[in-house]
């Protein structure tokens, strides 16, 4: 942060001088520049202090610069006179001068001070226009100005590019948004898959089948179908930034009220756990609606492998501490204790969330440019072309591999945990916590992938080249090692297998993941709870198919099913898919 002056407004009409943000590089090409003391001052009011067009604040108890350059201040008549409290003095490093705090070195020796652009700053009555400009001053270039006894307004001038904040007030605004999100859906799994490992003390104590339990873990899907294309058109309409807040309050109430239904009966459960799928099927296009807005392109794979890769996560948490809390307090605790915590990312979602970067007050004008410069507009949508978008291949496209992703996917997040525990004969400790092991494995693998696309799309690759690689991987990875699990001998082998499939998998969120932003991005929402409503027909279907393959059949029926929808998907994305925009 540059400090130019310390001014009072009954002696000074405006300001000239070098303005924004300085950094100091080396040159010999310019005058040497004396060591440079820029005062920090109160002057007249005890607490002076001024609020930026960003909502900022500075005290000047405690200034931090880390570099500066004169600013020169012209009275009424004209006259160039030295700005109040700066002074050329090779010898000090902070003096204390009549009427003000402090004073603290910047700079010294042979330097040349590049400032960028500057802002005009507002305090309260007294404002000043301040201009940038580059200037070499030296000792004999100013003259002493003496200080008017009794002024009571004071204002700091500076620049408003960069400050010296802590880091969290540094950080940018589009990445808040982003970690929000990656939170959402960190919470999102942690409820969703604490049902897989209560469901085999629950079933116990119920005596529930195989065939039940496959109905109640399904029993999600049926709610979690209807709001997908609900849910995008309302997150397109409204904005993400409701329908989000919306959807984890609704699901995390539903979490709580779990085991209720459960001893109140078989129905109520069913019911229940639908309700928690309603919840949750508005999170990923409302998700998608809001990162389409406020992340561009270039950071497009990396900000939607983060935010999935909380799902990751979640499942991580939720089936890491799931089994302490059942042998603990028993499996109702995994329901109280994961839903309220809901309620804490809702305050912070209020707090800090927005939108649009259009909405978000706060937002400095270079995160602005950097949004808006790096991504294609987007007006509210308010007539969905439903001809339109499904005339067009690339979006069957997106269905149809949706679909083929999911069934896979959803078989190992409901039933994963069963199968550790019938075939690789793991306690429920050890089934919960081997099955952390596959999960972190996609947390890391989705980010991986992330970087690589965008990377590679930096280096000139196209955008339907990148998703084709990623998807590819994400569907031939699973579909390889799933089909080695019928020729393994031991349970670490299985683990690892179990692993690689989905560490593979992971990079599907840098491949049909993120597509729906790169052919549509006005109706981002929308194409996600398109295809996401054919994904989640694969979990209702393939969860409860399930349960019934299992009563006539093996684990290798189950898996060679996911092998075959693996290629299909193959063959449709690499055919039809495309990384251009199809929609405007």
């Amino acid at each position: 942060m540059a400090i130019g002056s310390l001014v009072s407004n009954r002696n000074f009409g405006s300001f000239v001088g070098s303005g924004k943000v300085c950094k100091t590089e080396k040159s010999s090409s310019h005058h040497a520049v004396e060591r440079s003391v820029i005062i920090a001052a109160q002057y007249g009011q005890p607490n002076l202090s001024f609020r930026k067009s960003l909502g900022l604040r500075l005290n000047s108890y405690s200034p931090k610069t880390s570099c500066s350059t004169f600013l020169h201040a012209i009275t009424r008549d004209g006259k160039l006179v030295k700005p109040l409290g700066v002074r050329t003095d090779e010898t000090a490093k902070c003096s204390y001068y009549p009427h003000l705090t402090s004073a603290c070195t910047l700079t010294r020796g042979p330097s040349w001070l590049q400032c960028q652009k500057s802002r005009h700053v507002k305090v309260d009555r007294t404002s000043a226009n301040y201009n940038s400009n580059d200037f070499d001053i030296t000792k004999g270039d100013v003259d002493a100005l003496a200080l008017a006894e009794g002024s009571g307004d004071a204002l700091f001038i500076e620049g408003n590019e960069q400050m010296v904040l802590p880091w969290w007030e540094n950080f940018p605004k589009r990445w808040v948004i982003v970690l929000l999100c990656f939170s959402a859906f960190l919470l999102c799994n942690m409820d969703r898959v604490n049902m897989s490992i209560a469901i085999l003390p629950m079933s116990k104590e119920y005596n529930w089948n195989s065939a039940t339990v496959g109905l109640i873990q399904s029993s999600f899907f049926w709610g979690y179908l209807l709001t997908q294309i609900v849910g995008g058109i309302w997150a397109d309409k409204i904005g993400g930034k409701l329908v989000l807040g919306f959807g984890v309050i609704w699901w995390s109430i539903a979490t709580i009220l779990t085991p209720i239904a459960a001893r109140i009966g078989l129905p109520f459960l069913l019911m229940m756990r639908a309700f928690m799928g309603i919840g949750e099927g508005v999170a990923m296009p409302a998700m998608n609606n809001i990162i389409s807005k406020w992340i561009p392109v270039s950071e497009r794979s990396r900000s939607l492998a983060l935010v999935y890769s909380g799902m990751y996560l979640g499942s991580v948490t939720g089936l890491a501490f799931s089994p302490m809390l059942i042998n603990k307090f028993g499996w109702p605790s995994v329901f109280y204790s994961f839903g309220s915590l809901g309620s804490i990312w809702f305050a912070l979602w209020l707090r800090k969330a927005y939108s649009s970067p259009k909405e978000d007050p706060g937002l400095s004008a270079k995160e602005k440019r950097i949004i808006f410069d790096g991504s294609v507009s987007k007006e509210p949508v308010e007539v969905i072309p439903w001809k339109l978008i499904l005339s067009k291949a690339p979006v069957w496209a997106l269905i149809i591999s949706h679909f083929c992703h999911n069934w896979g996917t959803f078989i190992l997040l409901t039933w994963m945990p069963t199968y550790y525990n019938q075939v690789l004969k793991f306690n429920l400790t050890e089934s919960g916590l081997f099955c952390v092991l596959p999960w972190l494995t996609m947390a890391v693998f989705a980010n991986i992938g992330g970087w690589m696309a965008d990377t590679l799309v930096s280096r000139g690759f196209s955008i339907t080249t990148v998703r084709k690689i990623m998807q590819s991987i994400g569907f031939l990875g699973p579909a390889f090692f799933l089909s080695q699990l019928s020729h393994v001998r031991t349970p670490a082998m299985a683990v690892l297998c179990m692993a690689c499939s989905q560490g593979s998998d992971a990079f599907s969120q840098s491949g049909l993941y993120s597509n729906h932003q790169d052919i549509g991005p006005r109706y981002a929402g929308v194409l996600l709870g398109l295809s996401n409503t054919a994904g989640v027909l694969a979990g209702v279907v393939g969860t409860a198919a399930t349960g019934y393959i299992l009563q006539r059949g093996s684990w290798d029926d189950v898996f060679k099913v996911s092998v075959a929808l693996y290629i299909i998907g193959t063959l449709v994305w690499n055919i039809f898919a495309t990384g251009e925009k199809v929609l405007d």
